[in-house]
């Protein structure tokens, strides 16, 4: 993998096009949620990822990272949070995905027949991430080109139908409208901040990179100023056309396509190609974030903190078959407990968002405390990238962030006004003790030899 590869890996895991409709749902103000955590957070994560990724550029990304920096122990709690994480929100993509398909060719489609379609994806997703990675990062390089045609379609549409004369907005531009909110917005900011994560994900696979020390932190910059743009120039476009408080997490897309492009037979048909293209980006992400977590978890595995199992690897390609394969039991089984009692896609989505954002939120404040920790107690090693501004930006930098992590977690369970989400948090505590007794069972394996 070169500069071009690990940029549209990047690219495909972190711009998400169900980020894109969660944060216009706050309004206008998004945009400037967008730039305030971009100076306060995606710039710091970005640097941190950088330095850490070129200082350690083994296999197995952040859990190589809070390994050498608190224990291999730890390191395995996080990337137990990470992988299961990305069961259970590749559930919750594949929702939107025959979702969106629904609305777009079946409107009449049956929720029960929704629900099949995204155990179909997740099989597919297997298979991918069972190939070798020569082969399935054109999925990840695809999804990412495919995903930037689409915001950039969005971003033009939106540019255009706002110059059109007699054109009233569908949200107020005003300068006041624009002054960031807190109240009834922050459990959808914290998708903001769960929407810049990803830049460690390519080093979970840097055995399969050229130069990791080189390329990583070229990726990063390139990747980080494409994500960043993209997402606050998509958030004007959806909001010019469709009142924030009509935003549908699911079929916002679909309906943002069809009010920018019209009813001509030409606009219908640049409106499906880009929901057509909206579709496969889905996938891609599954795909994308499947091949980094069970990286990272076939690595712990293999240094027997988790089950042998996870560590199951091909004997063609080296890809994780084991940590793959639970991957794949795991969402089917979220599917279907969910689908059972969910009211509609949408509930089912956000009810899956905001269980795996915990989750996946609690490995990163680990990353960026191993950063400050890294520094102290192995500050010798040879740093290719290094954060300028010595150990005490290095602490500002790590406290901050953790700070802002601990926050945005903490808004995943609790609203501001109606009190703890308490399915939330106990599906959280329960997937993390689940994860206490998999290294248990693993010590177990370990003693019988």
């Amino acid at each position: 993998m070169g500069v071009r590869d690990m940029t549209l890996f990047t690219v495909s895991a972190i711009l998400l096009l169900d980020t894109l409709a969660a944060s216009a749902s706050i309004g206008v103000s998004s945009i400037s949620w967008w730039l305030i955590m971009g100076v306060i957070f995606f710039i710091p994560y970005g640097l941190i990822s950088a330095e850490l990724g070129t200082t350690y550029p083994e296999q197995g990304g952040i859990y190589s990272w809070i390994r050498h920096a608190f224990g291999s122990r730890w390191g395995t709690r996080a990337t137990w949070c990470y992988w299961l994480n990305t069961a259970l929100w590749n559930a919750s993509i594949f929702i939107l995905f025959s979702g969106v398909f629904a609305q777009m060719f079946f409107p009449d489609l049956a929720f029960s027949t929704q629900i099949t379609m995204a155990i179909g994806i997740t099989w597919l997703v297997v298979i991918i991430t069972c190939l070798s990675l020569r082969i399935g990062k054109w999925i990840p390089n695809a999804g990412a080109t495919l995903k930037t045609l689409t915001f950039a379609a969005i971003v033009v549409g939106g540019v255009v139908y706002a110059l059109q004369p007699g054109i009233q907005l569908a949200n107020d531009f005003s300068l006041q409208a624009f002054v960031p909110e807190w109240g009834s917005s922050t459990q959808y900011v914290s998708t903001i901040i769960y929407g810049m994560l990803g830049f460690e994900l390519m080093s979970s696979a840097s055995e399969e990179m050229k130069n990791p020390q080189r390329d990583i932190p070229r990726s990063i910059l390139s990747s980080g100023l494409i994500i960043f743009l993209s997402y606050i120039l998509g958030t004007f476009a959806i909001l010019a056309v469709i009142p924030a408080g009509d935003i549908n997490l699911v079929e916002g897309l679909v309906d943002t396509l069809r009010l920018l492009f019209g009813e001509s037979q030409l606009g219908q048909l640049a409106a499906m190609t880009l929901g057509v293209f909206a579709l496969f980006t889905f996938f891609s992400n599954g795909t994308t974030w499947a091949i980094g977590a069970n990286r990272a978890a076939a690595e712990s595995a293999a240094d027997g903190e988790l089950p042998r199992l996870f560590a199951l690897e091909s004997p063609h390609n080296g890809s994780p078959v084991g940590a793959t394969l639970l991957m794949g039991l795991v969402c089917t089984g979220v599917l279907l407990a969910y689908g059972a009692v969910a009211g509609s896609n949408e509930d089912l989505f956000w009810s899956l968002f905001a269980a795996s954002a915990v989750l996946f939120i609690l490995p990163y404040i680990a990353v960026v405390a191993a950063f400050y920790r890294a520094r102290q107690i192995d500050g010798e090693r040879s740093r290719p990238f290094k954060v300028a501004g010595g150990d005490s930006a290095a602490l500002g930098m790590s406290g901050l962030c953790m700070f802002l992590l601990a926050i945005t977690a903490l808004l995943f369970m609790y609203v501001p006004g109606s009190g703890f989400d308490w399915p939330v948090v106990i599906g959280s505590v329960t997937c993390i003790l689940l994860g206490e007794v998999a290294m248990r069972y693993a010590e177990h394996e370990r003693r019988r030899g």
